[in-house]
């Protein structure tokens, strides 16, 4: 069975206002512009979340709000999850075989350095997830479980500046 696990690490962010707690950075205006492009090429390639989890950052949260915009996906579909914030990847690989069985497509969005050091265990070609990046893994795996522990029948990377 073919499961898809889509990896978003958030737009550029915002450093105008010092002080700002991290999880309140909001997007910068580079951010707000390259999320929704990243969202139109993804509906672009007809891809369809079944579930869409974020990070509590405001930056992930604005990220995934204005993708699942672009996806047709509701933003009161989107769900919080507190581990996406600071998780090492043992802690993304748990959430990943958490997922419920009957989703298909899930799409996670976070942070770096630990979204790319997530994908790079899918992928050794991927050793840099550049802001608002797109990395899509697609396996073939009876559960999400399962499919943690598989190498990805496919993996692509995709980002604003390579388009």
């Amino acid at each position: 069975m073919k499961r898809t696990l889509i990896l978003v690490r958030h737009g550029k962010s915002s450093w105008e206002e010092q002080g700002l707690p991290d999880r309140a950075r909001p997007l910068a205006e580079r951010g707000l512009r390259d999320a929704p492009l990243m969202g139109r090429r993804l509906a672009h390639d007809k891809v369809r979340p079944d579930l869409i989890l974020s990070s509590p950052a405001c930056r992930a949260l604005s990220t995934a709000r204005l993708l699942a915009h672009e996806l047709g996906y509701p933003a009161n579909g989107i769900v919080i999850d507190e581990r996406l914030y600071g998780a090492d990847v043992r802690t993304l690989i748990e959430v990943m075989g958490e997922l419920g069985d009957e989703f298909r497509c899930v799409m996670l969005f976070g942070h770096d350095p630990e979204f790319t050091d997530f994908a790079h265990r899918f992928s050794g070609k991927i050793t840099r997830m550049p802001t608002c990046a797109v990395a899509c893994f697609t396996f073939d795996a009876p559960s999400w479980s399962a499919a943690a522990s598989q190498r990805p029948v496919t993996a692509v990377l995709d980002y604003p500046k390579k388009g």
